[in-house]
């Protein structure tokens, strides 16, 4: 099976199935890491106003001599800037700090009761400005898309959740996927918890794979896109050689049988920042 290394939204874009996370990364630091993914051949980069590295993501970008149309760059909304007008302030700030004139992927960092709604509006217009090439939604469970939906001209071309081998929404994948909805996964590889699992070893030794590549290539044949983070030269190189294998089906079971609903981060009904 030839793995297409894009997934194409609803909007039509093209989006990277595989990219590069800097969620907790220094901002000097992210900036070696970009420049080493991209030229290992990433071409989606995923940051976020909160880990207050857009500036050091940006730097990255420039010093990579890599043309800005043939990246895919993400950032997020914060949960603090979210409603109307601080949305559209906040995205500009963004933009600023990233040192860009657009972003590929805008998203709605957490589903804030009460401010979402109003912080798609903005959204909206920041699509509509050829600012933001799609939009989209992080951490939003199926009541929340359809809460945003009373509201919203426009649907959300992602949804960036939890997803990992021990956590694989099944059931919001099955939802997103009948809305025409990407999924995108954050914490693809558990933090690094489920490395050791003796499945997910064995499994690797088969294709001669460590078990950090064998759960990426599960993610992108159940058609999810993954963001793995590193700051490691080697390793971000390592995430990225999972095209040239493919897990049959009975692995891929056995991968999808190793849930137990077990988050690691906050649960999008029960947060507090």
């Amino acid at each position: 099976m030839r793995m297409e290394k894009t997934k194409q939204l609803a909007n039509g874009l093209e989006m990277p199935r595989l990219g590069l996370g800097v969620w907790r990364v220094e901002d000097t630091t992210a900036t070696d890491a970009v420049k080493w993914a991209i030229n290992d051949g990433y071409r989606l980069i995923d940051t976020a106003a909160i880990y207050k590295n857009e500036t050091g993501v940006g730097k990255g970008i420039r010093e990579s001599g890599i043309q800005r149309k043939d990246l895919f760059i993400t950032t997020k909304l914060w949960n603090s800037d979210q409603g109307y007008e601080s949305a559209h302030q906040a995205f500009n700030d963004s933009l600023d700090r990233l040192g860009l004139e657009y972003v590929d992927l805008y998203l709605i960092h957490w589903p804030v009761e009460g401010e979402f709604n109003d912080s798609w509006r903005a959204m909206e217009e920041i699509y509509e400005s050829g600012r933001a090439k799609a939009i989209g939604v992080s951490n939003f469970h199926q009541h929340h898309i359809e809460k945003l939906m009373a509201t919203a001209k426009i649907k959300p071309m992602v949804d960036q959740i939890e997803l990992h081998p021990t956590l694989t929404q099944e059931p919001l994948r099955k939802y997103l996927a009948s809305e025409g909805i990407a999924v995108e996964a954050w914490s693809p590889l558990g933090q690094g918890k489920i490395l050791e699992n003796e499945t997910l070893v064995s499994i690797g030794k088969q294709h001669n794979k460590t078990a950090a590549q064998v759960i990426i290539r599960w993610h992108l044949q159940s058609d999810i896109i993954v963001i793995p983070k590193s700051v490691h030269e080697a390793r971000i190189q390592q995430n990225f050689d999972v095209f040239d294998f493919e897990l049959t089906k009975d692995e891929m079971a056995q991968i999808d049988g190793l849930n137990s609903n077990e988050r690691l981060g906050a649960d999008p009904d029960n947060f507090d920042f």
